[in-house]
């Protein structure tokens, strides 16, 4: 899974990826002092591999992981070129869902690119700028489309038809993912790589004095504006954050409770990225180690298998699976066993999260 970081420049975009990533990413107080990608590889935070890995003895502990990119921040015409917009774009098309800082914060110290802080007008730039490269693009698919429609080429009559409504709604600058499409047209676009039709994740970034409140009226509306839509959304100080992830692990338990934050930025932007994508995870377990696999909801055994390789979907013949909780509350797996929790599964069965499995194949 692969998350672009976006917004205006000095709205903590650089902030927040250093404390999620702690890939030490260079953070100023000017635009554009991140040219190219910053890329950061962090693990999904899991404590259930933990108590696994002291059942089962594990020697190695491999949990799911997300790559974040640090994308340079995006100014009024961006899809233009202005202020190497451009070149800043393309950089989201690569990933699988957008991650939108938005400043929630006062600070003098700290410039605004637009002179004043003003949450929902930020969000509409970006998302303006991101709704004309799209428009740029469909255009020219149309047209292109529309003339070998007319030589006489009838499979492209649905690829028009979808074209030409998702262009009246980048005219309206709308994103493409707020528009009803059926399942078909869902699949046609997937090929587009279009920047508006990727889900995202509202990031409001509060001052640490709006911490003990849990945000102030600026992150309300940032909460509304991503409610309207439909998108993900989660409060946080990213200053916070960064002080959080410099301290030693042992450190930070203290250091929550004593903001009254329950989870760290990064497990919001985990759950927030999980549910708007759509995914869960499984478990396999044993003494050589405990792994969790990550797959969308609803995913039969048989292709979850196949996660693992290939080979464990085309030979596929079973699966022995037990709940994390049940394993946990027998204690062991043989004894899950014993309580009859532990259970046969087919190729329909549909995989639920937190199942901890072995798979039984046949090349």
């Amino acid at each position: 899974m692969k998350m672009g970081v976006v917004g205006l420049p000095n709205v903590g975009k650089s902030t927040l990826f250093n404390a999620i990533t702690e890939a030490g990413a260079e953070s100023a107080n000017y635009p554009f002092c991140t040219i190219e990608p910053n890329v950061g590889i962090v693990d999904v935070p899991d404590h259930r591999l933990d108590v696994l890995a002291e059942m089962y003895n594990s020697k190695n502990i491999i949990p799911a992981s997300i790559e974040f990119m640090d994308i340079a921040g995006l100014v009024a015409g961006a899809s233009h070129g202005e202020g190497l917009g451009n070149k800043f774009l393309s950089h989201i098309r690569e990933v699988d869902a957008i991650v939108h800082v938005v400043r929630c914060f006062e600070n003098e110290n700290v410039i605004h690119v637009n002179g004043k802080v003003d949450p929902i007008r930020d969000i509409e730039i970006i998302n303006l700028e991101l709704a004309l490269a799209d428009l740029e693009q469909v255009t020219k698919k149309y047209e292109k489309d529309s003339k070998l429609l007319k030589t006489g080429d009838k499979s492209l009559i649905e690829n028009v038809s979808l074209l030409e409504k998702l262009k009246e709604q980048l005219e309206n600058g709308k994103a493409v993912r707020l528009l009803s499409l059926n399942e078909n047209e869902k699949e046609i676009i997937k090929n587009f790589s279009l920047l508006t039709a990727k889900p995202v994740i509202y990031v409001a970034n509060i001052s640490e004095e709006s911490i003990y409140k849990g945000g102030n009226e600026l992150s309300d509306k940032v909460c509304a504006y991503a409610k309207s839509e439909n998108a993900g959304i989660i409060t946080l100080c990213a200053q916070i954050e960064q002080e959080l992830t410099s301290l030693p692990k042992e450190e930070r338990s203290e250091f929550k409770k004593e903001l009254g934050i329950k989870e760290s930025g990064l497990e919001k932007l985990v759950k927030a990225s999980y549910d708007l994508l759509g995914l869960m995870s499984y478990l396999t377990a044993g003494e050589k180690e405990v792994r969790a696999w990550t797959i969308k909801k609803g995913t039969k055994a048989p292709q979850a298998a196949g996660k693992i390789h290939t080979d464990f979907e085309k030979g596929f013949i079973k699966a022995e699976i037990v709940s994390y909780n049940d394993l946990v509350e027998a204690g062991s797996f043989l004894k899950a066993r014993e309580k009859g929790k532990v259970r046969i599964e087919g190729k329909e069965y549909v995989m639920q999260d937190g199942d901890i499995v072995l798979f039984r194949f046949n090349v």
